[in-house]
């Protein structure tokens, strides 16, 4: 168990550089089992998932190593089809590797993925684009067990709803797939089109990513490549809320200021000063902060969940009410309990939240109950006075690289233990 103690009450100032984007690494290693060579990940962020994503790569027959934000992936032997149990329940988006595994071997097993409690999250629409592409899929036992008499077959794929996973499994099980495969209502996040660059570079023929309508005419091999993973949009949202919750003065580095563009107008309802320049964002926050309005969730371009948790928090110390509805999870508010512990003043029902700016959060004890929710625990205890103990059971690790070094440096009282 992990805990954070913080001693807040402090604004934070300087400057960061951004890590790797988790959401776009963790498909892009799922994508090097395709090409059955040696392929080079740059920019990798040193997260739980990551290395749990190796482990599952391991298991499957690569070899790997990670360094200094560098995987490096030898898939010329990968010839498992099976993901433990135990692997696969440790996050969510390992159900990525169902198109990869089938894709390249032509059958694949794998439980039921794992990850942060949000909600129900159905994996129908993955099950279902594979099946039309000629899969023959058991799930009866516990499993799902897929296979492939002679190879996928492109197909024409409806998603009834904008799936970012989805969308990735179909594009991976497409990419060696017979024909031309062509996803409608595709999600358009900018972690698909990095997923699209990083295996067109491998050799992959898919057009249209980050669109509606992604077309991947199926090729006969893929190849290796050297590939650097784009930077994290949440986690630069996270550093930029942290700024402005504390009244801060804080420039983020090696950003894409486009993968901010549905976030970056509600720092400025709040008050905020913002610099964007081609590759930095820097926020100068007031002494108090103006209500964001209202803020509804939707698919990318629309405003992320992810940072949904991250802009309560930062209103929670606002002068004046903020709503918020959210649109994805059903069960996203569940860090709320732990921000009006610390005396914030949130209320609700089903979707939608109200915050009531306070003057002064107070610190005390809190539990995470997910990754993003955890990052605004985090930044309620920046806020509070005294001290707040942030107590984590591998959440916070799973999506930020060294966070209380990153708040330490940004002049934060912070200690990881």
């Amino acid at each position: 168990m992990t805990e954070y103690h913080i001693k807040g009450n402090n604004a934070l100032f300087g400057e960061l550089n951004l890590q790797g984007s988790k959401n776009a690494s963790l498909p892009i290693l799922a994508a090097t089992l395709l090409t059955s060579a040696r392929s080079v990940i740059h920019n990798c962020p040193d997260l739980s998932d990551v290395h749990q994503s190796i482990k599952i790569l391991t298991s499957l027959g690569c070899e790997c190593s990670f360094e200094n934000n560098t995987a490096i992936i030898d898939s010329t032997n990968a010839d498992g089809v099976m993901i433990d149990d135990e692997l696969m329940t440790s996050m969510r988006s390992s159900i990525i590797y169902l198109g990869a595994i089938l894709s390249r071997n032509n059958r694949a097993i794998l439980s039921y993925p794992g990850g942060c409690e949000l909600g129900p999250r159905p994996i129908d629409l993955h099950l279902s684009a594979i099946k039309s592409m000629g899969a023959e899929i058991d799930d009866t036992r516990g499993r799902i067990e897929c296979s492939t008499v002679d190879g996928l077959v492109g197909r024409e794929v409806v998603l009834p709803i904008a799936s970012v996973g989805a969308t990735e499994n179909i594009i991976l099980a497409a990419c060696l797939a017979k024909g031309r495969t062509v996803i409608r209502n595709a999600a358009k996040e900018p972690e698909i089109v990095d997923l699209a660059n990083f295996l067109n570079s491998c050799g992959a023929r898919i057009n249209g990513a980050g669109e509606v309508t992604i077309i991947i005419d199926g090729v006969k091999k893929l190849y290796g490549t050297e590939y650097s993973v784009q930077p994290d949009r949440i986690a630069a949202a996270t550093y930029l809320c942290a700024a402005a919750a504390t009244g801060g003065r804080v420039k983020i580095n090696n950003v894409v200021p486009t993968h901010l563009l549905p976030v970056l107008q509600y720092y400025s309802n709040a008050g905020c000063q913002m610099d964007i320049g081609d590759s930095s964002i820097e926020i100068a926050a007031p002494k108090k902060l103006s209500p964001v309005g209202t803020i509804k969730t939707r698919e990318y371009p629309g405003f992320p969940t992810d940072a949904q948790p991250l802009f309560l928090a930062m209103s929670s110390v606002a002068k004046g009410t903020s709503v918020f509805e959210e649109n994805i999870f059903n069960s996203r508010y569940r860090y709320v309990d732990g921000l009006n512990k610390l005396g914030a003043n949130i209320s609700g029902h089903d979707s939608v939240a109200v915050v009531k700016g306070t003057n002064s959060l107070y610190g005390t004890k809190v539990d995470v109950t997910d990754l993003r929710g955890g990052a605004a625990l985090i930044i309620g205890g920046l806020c509070a006075k005294g001290k707040t103990i942030v107590t984590d059971s591998g959440h916070i690790s799973r999506g930020y690289e060294k966070i209380s070094e990153n708040l330490l440096n940004l002049g934060a009282e912070i200690t990881r233990y």
